[in-house]
């Protein structure tokens, strides 16, 4: 099924702790670029019933947020933005952050 441009929306936003970094590198047009893993926990309502969410997911960070990301300690919390994506050949998703900000909530979930 082809998507006509501006008909859809692929956006997330996602408050995650920082689980792993990879190495910093740079991607072959020269990008720095930053893999890591996000870990989020959360209780959300579902049907009327509280439910505990919890998700461990790849994200990428390409130029100065890959930059900025690469600075931040495992473990921290961050409101990260972006879209969601999957490699070539693969059926796993990665989030590919477009930004991210220090988390207004920290202490809820």
């Amino acid at each position: 099924m082809a998507l006509q441009p501006g008909g859809s929306a692929n956006l997330l936003r996602l408050t995650a702790c920082i689980a792993e970094l990879g190495a910093p590198r740079h991607t072959p047009a020269g990008l720095p670029a930053l893999d890591l893993r996000l870990e989020h926990e959360s209780t959300v309502q579902e049907a009327g019933q509280s439910r505990q969410a919890r998700v461990a997911l790849k994200a990428v960070a390409l130029g100065a947020v890959a930059e900025r990301l690469g600075k931040q300690a495992v473990g921290s919390l961050w409101c990260f933005t972006g879209f969601l994506a999957s490699p070539r050949n693969v059926k796993s998703v990665v989030l590919h952050i477009q930004d991210f900000q220090q988390d207004q909530f920290q202490g809820g979930s």
